[in-house]
C-alpha cells in the first residue's frame, strides 16, 4: 500500500520512463548518474531531489544502517536530511554537531531508514504492512512527524482482532493516544478473536496486564485464563525455560490474580482451572469454597464479573405490522445493505418471529462485503408471537470498517406468518454512528429499504 503527499504531475513519455529508469536503479544503492546534463530531464525540484534519492553522486554522508550481520550501506546529502529532519538538522549543523563521513544507525532496519528517506527526497510515502512499524520507529527517532502520522494511519485501517493486541503493546511503546484507544476498541468488541491470536503471545507483560486487568473486556473467563496460560508457554521460550506448569506460573507472577476465576461458571472452573495444575493446592480450595461457601474466604482474584460491552441498536423501521398473506418464509432469503460512518462491529441481527401466536424458527444469518463471508450463523429463536424483535448473534462480532456497503442476510425457516417491517428509513442516527441502508440484490423474499425483515443491526461501537 502507498500513499503520496504530493502526487506527481504527469510527465512526457521520454521524461517519466528516465524518472523510473532512476528509481529503479536507486533502490540497490551505490548509484551514479551518467551524462552531464541530467538535471534537464526533471523539470522541478521535487523531481530532481528524487533522483537523489539512494544515489551516490554528490554524496557527502553514509550511514551504516542495519544490526550487526544486516547492514547495509546507505548515502545522503546534508542539506536535504536537514531540511526534513529537525534531528539531522542539529547533527549536521548543530552546536554539537560531529564531523563525521559515517555514521552506524544499528536500531533501525535498513528498509525502514531507505523508506524515511524517501519520504525525506521525494515526498512519497510507501509503506507495506511486514515494515510499517519499524518505519514508525525510525519515524519517530528522527521526528519526522507527517511520515509517523502516515504509519499509524496506515495501521489504523489495517487494524483486525489479528492484530490489535501487538499494535496495543506498540502505541504505548510510541505514545500514540489515538491508536491506543483503536486498537482498545477491537479488543474490547473482538475479545476472544484478539485473545486467541498468535500475537497475543507476542506482547510484554506491562500490555499483558493492562488487557487481563480490562473491565470492557467481552470474553468469557475462561477464554481469558487459556490465553494467559498460552503467553505464559510463549514467554516460557523467550525466557529459555522449559514450558512446565510450574514456571509458566512463574512467568505469569502476579497477573494471575488479574484473572477473575471466582467469576467463572463452576463448572468451567470445576473441569478446566481446578484441574490445570496452575492454582496451588489452597487456592483451589478457596475458591471452591467461594462458589459454595455462605461465608466466603478472602481471594487474592478479583472477583467480580466484567462488565463488558453494552450492546447498541439500530432500528430502521418506524412501525411494523403483519397481514394474512404475508411475511411468509420458503427458504428465500431476505438482504439489506448498509454501511457506516465509522468502525463498528456488528455481533447480531434483531428479527421479527411469528404474529400468529408462539412458533419456532430456524435463521441463517451472514454478514458479507463484496460478496466475500465475513460472517455466518445458523441458530432456532423463539417467537412468542409479540411484535417484539428477537435477538440472533453470530459467534463473534464482524469488524465493519466505514464508508463500505456491507449485506445483512437471513434466510428462516419456519412454518408461520411473521411481522414485517415498514415505513423504512435511509438513514438511522445510533449515538455516534450514522447507518445508511439501500436494497440489495440478493433479497428474494421482498426485504428493502422500505419494508421487510432484518428490523435491527446489534453492533458495538
Amino acid at each position: 500500500m502507498a500513499a503520496e503527499l504530493f502526487p506527481a504531475k504527469k510527465l512526457p513519455a521520454v521524461t517519466a520512463n528516465a524518472v523510473q529508469q532512476y528509481h529503479q536503479q536507486n533502490v540497490s544503492n551505490n548509484n551514479t548518474i551518467q551524462g552531464c546534463n541530467w538535471q534537464g530531464l526533471y523539470p522541478t525540484i521535487r523531481e530532481r531531489n528524487s533522483v537523489m534519492f539512494n544515489n551516490e553522486l554528490m554524496a557527502d554522508i553514509h550511514f551504516v544502517v542495519g544490526p550487526p550481520g544486516g547492514t547495509q550501506r546507505v548515502p545522503g546529502h546534508k542539506y536535504v536530511l536537514a531540511v526534513g529532519s529537525s534531528v539531522f538538522h542539529a547533527m549536521f549543523y548543530g552546536e554539537l554537531a560531529e564531523d563525521k563521513d559515517e555514521i552506524r544507525i544499528p536500531d533501525v532496519e535498513p528498509p525502514s531508514f531507505l523508506a524515511m528517506l524517501k519520504y525525506i527526497y521525494c515526498d512519497e510515502i510507501d509503506l507495506c504492512a511486514d515494515t510499517v512499524l519499524a518505519t514508525l520507529y525510525a519515524a519517530k527517532k528522527y521526528i519526522v512527524p507527517h511520515l509517523a502520522r502516515a504509519c499509524v494511519n496506515f495501521l489504523e485501517t489495517s487494524l483486525s482482532a489479528r492484530n490489535a493486541c501487538v499494535l496495543l503493546s506498540q502505541s504505548c511503546l510510541f505514545e500514540e493516544p489515538d491508536l491506543t484507544q483503536r486498537c482498545w476498541e477491537v479488543i474490547d468488541a473482538q475479545a476472544e478473536l484478539a485473545l486467541r491470536s498468535e500475537g497475543f503471545c507476542d506482547i510484554d507483560t506491562q500490555t499483558l496486564e493492562s488487557i487481563l486487568r480490562r473491565e470492557t473486556l467481552n470474553a468469557k473467563e475462561m477464554v481469558v485464563f487459556d490465553a494467559a496460560l498460552s503467553w505464559a508457554e510463549a514467554e516460557c521460550q523467550r525466557q529459555e525455560l522449559q514450558p512446565t506448569i510450574e514456571n509458566k506460573r512463574l512467568v505469569l507472577g502476579k497477573s494471575i490474580y488479574l484473572i477473575r476465576i471466582p467469576a467463572m461458571a463452576l463448572d468451567d472452573f470445576a473441569n478446566g482451572v481446578a484441574q490445570s495444575g496452575v492454582l496451588t493446592l489452597n487456592e483451589t480450595n478457596d475458591i471452591f469454597l467461594w462458589y459454595t461457601a455462605a461465608k466466603k474466604p478472602e481471594l487474592k482474584f478479583v472477583c467480580k464479573p466484567r462488565k463488558g460491552l453494552t450492546p447498541q441498536k439500530c432500528h430502521r423501521f418506524q412501525s411494523c405490522a403483519y397481514r394474512s398473506n404475508q411475511w411468509r418464509y420458503r427458504g428465500r432469503c431476505d438482504s439489506i445493505q448498509f454501511a457506516v460512518d465509522k468502525r463498528v462491529f456488528i455481533a447480531g441481527f434483531g428479527l421479527y418471529g411469528s404474529s400468529c401466536g408462539s412458533a419456532e424458527y430456524q435463521a441463517k444469518i451472514e454478514l458479507k462485503r463484496q460478496g466475500v463471508t465475513l460472517g455466518v450463523a445458523i441458530i432456532k429463536y423463539f417467537s412468542d408471537g409479540s411484535s417484539n424483535t428477537f435477538p440472533v448473534f453470530f459467534e463473534y462480532p464482524v469488524q465493519i470498517e466505514p464508508d463500505t456497503f456491507y449485506t445483512a442476510s437471513v434466510v428462516l425457516d419456519g412454518n408461520e406468518l411473521s411481522y414485517f417491517g415498514q415505513e423504512g428509513m435511509t438513514e438511522v442516527q445510533c449515538g455516534k454512528v450514522t447507518f445508511q441502508f439501500q436494497c440489495s440484490s440478493d433479497s428474494t423474499n421482498g426485504t428493502g429499504v422500505q419494508g421487510g425483515q432484518i428490523p435491527e443491526l446489534i453492533f458495538y461501537a
